[in-house]
């Protein structure tokens, strides 16, 4: 039974007037929702409230207070607060005021935007309790025959009976959710139960410690003598009580009875003589505790970086808000730009605040800022456990954490005082959630470094679109770091044209004969090298060569990749699993053909080419479980594993000097992605992946294999031309009204019935075209989005493009408020403004 606690009777602090307030629920509404607060409660802004709503009880945070209803609100329907959870806010007022901007850009709503800010496990859950009557009792006792006990409401009467209350979640599962919900309906009805609601002790608390000082408070000293006499036949008693009298703090318990030698019990009977007082204190769980922190390195700062530093501190001397694109090539020094701007900041008395855009970049670079920082560092991402991410965020929030690294949820770290926000790899696509609230961590962080009149550096040797346009418009300040440090090369680009490997060979090869001589030689030389394969899996489809079937997933509209490691077919969307296939599920051939390549097949082929390497995979299967990508990546940094294959993971801003090769297996499936973005993701990557070769003393090689290598994106890829292509790329989007040069709101209706979907969309695209009588709006489609159908549910898509961000959101908006007055179905809508892609 989950640890509960009934709400009856629960009340904070006395307040002096009886008042109302709205409170932000994770309900699919965009608006709050007003409650009174009753005599003997007090409930601040941004504390967490247990409020009644309709037939479930929810938690939700107070975001407004009033001494009056609103005017539109009878007080007489107005439900009370039932509970205050924080008699301090949890948010503050910044925090509070971010939040809410996310959910009005993003169309969310705002009790999900104040979830998202918040670690997991901190908001209580509220549970459904049942309790026998007095009627029950009476009736459970009338029940005298065999059969009459078997029925499942006398069964669970006869559970009650034994427990104080059960939870309805533990009845199901006794009993089956449906039937247990019927029993205790028709046990309600007949007055023989009774319901609650209690709250949910949250999953993760303080983590206490027992922990022993010297008091020096013993009875008498003749207490103390016979202590010492009797450790003198003992010398590790004597020890202890010196330790602990020299050391004047508390010591944990543990530690202490390994260090002397004495017993955890023969330590307690010491506070019995008042010579020592034991204690639980909470200790903080620290993510880098068990990393080896190397001293500092101050290194000496080229030109460009001292010149781009010195703008950066100007603006943290005026204490105004800027936003600066750190451009620089790969291997050019922008980390010791954001270190060193992170030493500034602190030296104004400010706070710093990272993100990166993958958990993989967080161990190297927490080392690293730890060596700087100390404990001023905390860590905040999804692969800490709850109890990390809960000590870090109260670490944070007290201000013992003066800077903070983390992925994308980071942005709303509870830092005071903040005054510098850097985005590393700010081009990269992780930075947009693909859920509700479908926030841009990049955007986020701008938005909340305005508000805090703070200094923002974006980095990147490939900045996105939006942002170099956003310098030319005058919005960002440009810094450049044209250089790599020492004046080091960047590595050599060499494209393969496949076609003639093809012509070869007379059939597919995955991996040329440049590429793999090109890698015998970096591990003959005892360097290393990275292959990049953007496709997990052994093979990419399934399908049957008498038939032509393609085994496809039930449930969305793509194939099934093979995954042999376990031995199963994957769908990569809704994660649906099959065994695989003997024998074609329609014709019954055996002739299955396994197509298309992933990263487990790469794996394979290399160490049947190389029976000796040390190889390791780097992609979402391997680096699932607890912390294993933070041991892939120090093993191949310590020289441990020679060769690394992964996902697009692998080309993200880790810095090994010992890598010399890089190989991209295919980019081809990239650039063919029906995406208006495909072209420029695939030059990131490529040039991103360039990036990673020839960091140290050594020279570096790309190989990049390919069927297409007259595209202009290899082209400038190879020559890393970043403004020929930005050039080139802009006028693509401005011919075709794409983002940056237009906003653009994408909108995809989905419904299990496709009929059902088309009537809400083409009703939806209606509205959106009637709240804009200026014209302004290009409203397209609506049309089958490019993934037609998703876990089940058919999806048709809408796009908005305007060349004026308001005009979209406010036509948007009051044709939401429409639909809502004509019973329009918005479960079945995704709202995404600035999608990262359109598939």
């Amino acid at each position: 039974m989950p640890n509960t606690a009934l709400l009856e009777g629960a009340r904070g602090p006395q307040d002096e007037r009886a008042m109302f307030v709205d409170v932000a629920l994770a309900v699919n509404a965009r608006r709050t929702f007003t409650y009174r607060v009753p005599e003997g409660m007090r409930a601040p802004v941004g504390a967490r409230v247990v409020v009644p709503f309709g037939a479930k009880v929810l938690v939700g945070v107070v975001v407004a207070q009033a001494e009056q209803p609103p005017p539109h609100l009878s007080e007489s329907a107005i439900k009370s607060i039932l509970a205050v959870l924080d008699e301090e806010p949890l948010l503050s007022p910044d925090l509070l005021e971010l939040t809410r901007w996310v959910a009005d850009y993003y169309f969310a709503p705002w009790g999900e935007v104040i979830r998202a800010a918040l670690p997991p496990g901190l908001m209580a859950a509220v549970a459904e309790v049942f309790s026998i009557t007095d009627s029950g009792r009476a009736a459970l006792a009338r029940l005298t025959s065999a059969r009459q006990r078997r029925s499942i409401r006398a069964q669970i009467l006869e559970q009650l009976a034994r427990a104080t209350s059960l939870p309805a979640g533990e009845l199901a599962r006794k009993f089956g959710a449906r039937a247990s919900r019927a029993a205790l309906r028709d046990l309600l009805r007949r007055d023989q139960v009774a319901r609650h609601y209690a709250i949910v002790e949250p999953r993760v608390k303080p983590k206490l410690e027992e922990v022993v000082v010297w008091t020096g408070d013993g009875k008498s000293q003749a207490t103390e003598g016979v202590a010492r006499r009797r450790s003198a036949r003992a010398d590790a008693r004597a020890r202890l009580l010196d330790g602990l009298r020299e050391a004047r703090e508390p010591i944990p318990l543990r530690e202490l009875a390994e260090q002397t030698g004495v017993r955890p019990p023969a330590i307690r009977a010491l506070q019995a003589e008042g010579l020592v007082r034991i204690f639980w204190r909470p200790v903080s769980r620290d993510p880098l505790a068990h990393v080896e922190v190397p001293p500092p390195e101050w290194f000496e700062l080229t030109p460009e970086q001292k010149a781009a530093l010195q703008q950066i501190e100007e603006k943290l001397d005026e204490g105004v808000y800027a936003t600066f694109l750190l451009h620089g090539v790969t291997g050019s020094g922008k980390t010791e730009v954001y270190i060193r701007a992170m030493h500034a900041a602190l030296a104004r008395g400010k706070t710093a605040l990272m993100l990166v855009p993958e958990i993989a970049l967080t161990p190297m670079l927490g080392r690293r800022l730890r060596a700087h920082f100390g404990r001023d560092v905390a860590l905040l991402h999804s692969s800490l456990s709850e109890g990390e991410r809960f000590d870090q965020w109260q670490r944070i929030a007290r201000g013992e954490a003066r800077v903070v690294l983390g992925t994308r949820s980071a942005v709303f770290a509870p830092l005071p005082n903040l005054g510098l926000i850097i985005v590393d790899e700010e081009h990269d696509p992780s930075y947009k959630q693909d859920e509700v609230p479908r926030y841009h961590g990049r955007d986020t962080a701008i938005m909340r470094a305005l508000h805090h009149q703070a200094v923002v550096i974006l980095g990147s040797a490939t900045p996105s679109l939006e942002s170099y346009h956003n310098v030319h418009l005058g919005k960002y300040v440009y810094l450049h770091l044209g250089e790599r440090i020492g004046g080091r090369p960047l590595a050599d680009v060499h494209v393969v044209d496949m076609r003639e490997v093809f012509a070869r060979y007379g059939r597919q090869v995955v991996l040329s004969d440049e590429l793999v001589d090109a890698l015998r030689e970096t591990i003959e030389r005892g360097e290393q090298a990275i292959l990049l394969l953007n496709r997990r899996g052994f093979s990419s489809f399934v399908l049957c060569r008498r038939c032509g079937l393609t085994m496809r997933c039930p449930r969305c509209d793509v194939s099934l990749t093979y995954h042999r490691s376990v031995e199963q077919l994957i769908c990569h969307y809704c994660n649906h699993r099959t065994p695989v296939l003997t024998h074609c599920p329609s014709c019954s051939s055996e002739y299955i053909y396994f197509a298309g390549v992933g990263t487990e097949q790469i794996e394979e082929r290399l160490r049947r080419l190389f029976p000796d390497l040390r190889l390791a995979r780097l992609d979402r299967d391997t680096a699932s479980r607890r912390r294993a990508y933070e041991r892939i990546l120090t093993a191949f940094a310590a020289g441990e594993i020679q060769v690394l294959v992964g996902t697009q993971m692998v080309a993200k801003g880790h810095d090994f000097p010992n890598v010399t090769l890089v190989g991209v297996i295919s980019v081809d499936a990239i650039l063919g992605l029906p995406d208006f973005r495909a072209a420029e993701r695939a030059f990131q990557l490529l040039t991103q992946s360039a990036g990673r070769a020839g960091r140290g003393d050594r020279p570096g090689r790309v190989l990049i294999q390919t069927y297409y290598p007259e595209h202009y994106v290899l082209r400038m890829a190879a020559a890393q031309d970043y403004e020929g292509f930005y050039r080139r790329e802009i006028h693509f989007r401005r011919m075709l009204h794409y983002p940056p040069i237009t906003t653009l709101i994408q909108l995809i209706v989905q419904h299990r019935d496709f009929e059902r979907a088309r009537a809400l969309a083409e009703e939806l695209a209606r509205h959106v075209r009637a709240a804009d009588p200026s014209g302004l709006l290009r409203v397209l489609g609506p049309a089958p989005a490019p993934l037609g159908r998703l876990r089940g549910r058919y999806r048709l898509q809408i796009l908005i493009k305007s060349p004026h961000r308001l005009a979209a959101h406010r036509a948007l908006d009051l044709a939401l408020e429409n639909l809502r007055a004509s019973g329009f179905d918005t479960h079945a809508l995704v709202i995404d403004p600035d999608p990262v892609e359109v598939i």
